[in-house]
């Protein structure tokens, strides 16, 4: 183990599961992100099929990292899948819907792509239902 690796591992066990959450989202968020406006932009696939595409792959490196390093869950797979699946499911169509209609008709004067405001503000959105769901449902009684 590197002594950056040893540093850095020891920082973290000292950070609250919101911070660690959030370090972990950067990563699933850069992946998911990228392969959204990707899909959306560059292949011209729709918003609702780029979203959720583009939430799996992050969904995927989220429930990874999330059980063993955010919440470091001894829970089995299967129990701990099936919940995670249901809570980022729940969280994201009702953030994508919220999202998509706020930036349709409360913020459509501001001059950006209207889709691309909606998978900001969904994502902000997801970020913070998905964290209280996973924390409070799937890894609530797992947790160390």
């Amino acid at each position: 183990m590197t002594h950056i690796t040893l540093i850095l591992e020891t920082c973290l066990k000292r950070t609250n599961s919101f911070i660690r959450f959030l370090l972990v989202g950067v990563i699933n968020t850069g992946v998911g992100l990228s392969a959204i406006f990707i899909l959306m932009n560059a292949f011209h696939i729709s918003y609702w099929f780029s979203t959720f595409l583009g939430n799996g792959a992050g969904a995927v490196i989220s429930f990874l990292l999330n059980r063993a390093f955010t919440f470091k869950s001894d829970v089995s797979f299967k129990k701990s899948g099936l919940l995670f699946v249901s809570v980022i499911l729940c969280c994201y169509f009702a953030s994508y819907s919220t999202s998509s209609w706020v930036s349709e008709r409360i913020l459509h004067n501001i001059p950006v792509s209207q889709q691309n405001l909606s998978v900001f503000l969904g994502s902000c959105m997801y970020t913070i239902t998905n964290y209280i769901g996973q924390k409070y449902i799937v890894f609530k009684a797992f947790s160390k």
